[in-house]
């Protein structure tokens, strides 16, 4: 079944119901409550192993892989990352902070954010050894007495950080959505090239640490040929640049993943990385520049398969060729259908082999007519009661949840064989009611 390729590798089938990591669905369903996030492990060290052979397959010089914290980060995650020896993306000292207490090390830690507040960029001084630099107010704002004086005191924090500067290419990957591009003229992300000319001029002038280019030109792209061109830009400004010594330079991320049957086969991560590493040492020997230590942000794909949602059925309503099936998990925990449209696929956590019969739709019990996450599946006759599985939910779910309608976040799994913990323990109405202050 097409469907079971959308789900992290360690899903089987036993007697008609589905197990991940040789966990039943449906007895983990019963004892951790629904909606319930499962993380497979295997399914993400399988992703990490596959970057990093890719790199040292197709690229001679120093590389690293980059985790994208903002897909989703947590203590257990931030941990696991380091089982892998990957650096991590920070947007802001809430991630910082996150990341820190996982146990992921200071020179592993690389920042982000298009609007970095001084809370921001002080954490990032004081506990990252990376910040990726995205506008000239930015760079004016860590000069500023007090954020200088950061950098100064205790060992020279100037020799502990790299300061990158992020390029905006011009040139959009094609995405589902205008919302998961960032990289087109009009974008809000990162300096035009004469932005960046004048930013590293500044850098200089204020003997500043920089050391790299970034850019990232949009989010779960199949098609790595606009990264070409950008690719080539980015090396004509290292040029211009003429770094001192070893240099960084990040073509961005967000390789793509199959969320439905439509989309199989999963995009191939060793084509993605050799296209990458080719254009890159060859235009770095066309303009005589040593090769830079090259970093890869794969972003979802890393993460996103290994996630399954598990919801329960509630009422199912028919209306006319309209089918909804109503569950206990929606918008609040993955807003991505609400957002761009995001296209999923599901299957019912027993009975898997039953054969598709109608096309349903599965929405949320939350007061939005917004609170769809798939339209017009193909699916069995389900009943009320029964618990449905969307795969490919690991990543952007539970990083963009929120509380609307007073919900409470979902518990989180992590799975390995013969182990099942709880990474996420499930809100309580107590946590909602702790954040807040009455006014008599």
């Amino acid at each position: 079944m097409d469907r079971l390729e959308l789900f992290p590798l360690t899903t089987r089938t036993q007697k008609d119901f589905l197990t991940i990591a040789g966990h039943d669905l449906p007895l983990l369903a019963e004892e951790y409550g629904t909606p319930l996030y499962l993380y497979d492990r295997a399914t993400m060290d399988h992703a990490a192993a596959g970057y990093k052979s890719a790199l040292a397959s197709h690229y001679p010089a120093p590389a690293s892989v980059t985790y994208a914290g903002k897909a989703f980060l947590n203590l257990a995650v931030a941990q696991w990352t380091q089982f892998h020896n990957l650096f991590v993306d920070c947007t802001g000292e809430g991630e910082i902070a996150i990341a820190m207490a996982g146990g992921v090390p200071r020179e592993h830690i690389l920042v982000h954010g298009v609007n970095k507040s001084r809370a921001d960029l002080k954490s990032a001084l004081q506990n990252a050894g990376t910040i990726v630099v995205d506008n000239l107010t930015e760079l004016k704002t860590l000069v500023s007495d007090s954020l200088l004086s950061v950098m100064l005191k205790q060992d020279s924090a100037l020799q502990k950080i790299q300061l990158w500067l992020r390029l905006l290419p011009g040139v959009a990957v094609e995405t589902h959505h205008a919302h998961t591009q960032t990289g087109q003229h009009d974008s809000k992300f990162g300096m035009t090239p004469a932005e960046i000319l004048e930013a590293a001029a500044f850098c200089k002038s204020y003997n500043l640490p920089l050391s790299g280019i970034h850019f990232h030109q949009g989010s779960n792209f199949r098609d790595a040929s606009p990264l070409q061109a950008a690719i080539e830009l980015g090396l004509d400004i290292a040029r211009d640049i003429d770094f001192d010594g070893g240099w960084h330079f990040s073509p961005g991320g967000g390789w793509g993943v199959a969320y439905h049957e439509d989309e199989l086969p999963q995009p191939d991560i060793n084509e993605y990385v050799r296209m990458i590493a080719e254009h890159v040492i060859h235009g770095c020997q066309t303009r005589d520049l040593a090769l830079p230590h090259l970093h890869l942000e794969p972003g979802r794909s890393l993460v996103a398969r290994a996630g399954v949602a598990v919801y329960r059925v509630g009422a199912i309503k028919r209306r006319g060729d309209k089918v909804w099936l109503l569950t206990d998990g929606g918008m609040t925990d993955n807003p991505r259908h609400a957002m761009y449209g995001a296209k999923y696929s599901c299957l019912p956590v027993s009975g898997v082999s039953r054969e598709g019969r109608e096309k349903v739709s599965i929405a949320g019990p939350y007061c939005e007519s917004g609170d769809v996450v798939i339209e017009d599946l193909l699916m069995p006759n389900i009943e009320e009661g029964e618990l449905i599985a969307i795969p490919a939910s690991g990543a952007y779910h539970l990083s963009m949840s929120s509380n609307y309608n007073g919900s409470r976040k979902p518990a989180v799994l992590w799975l390995e064989d013969g182990q099942a913990k709880i990474i996420v323990r499930r809100e309580t109405i107590d946590d909602l009611l702790k954040r807040d202050l009455g006014i008599f």
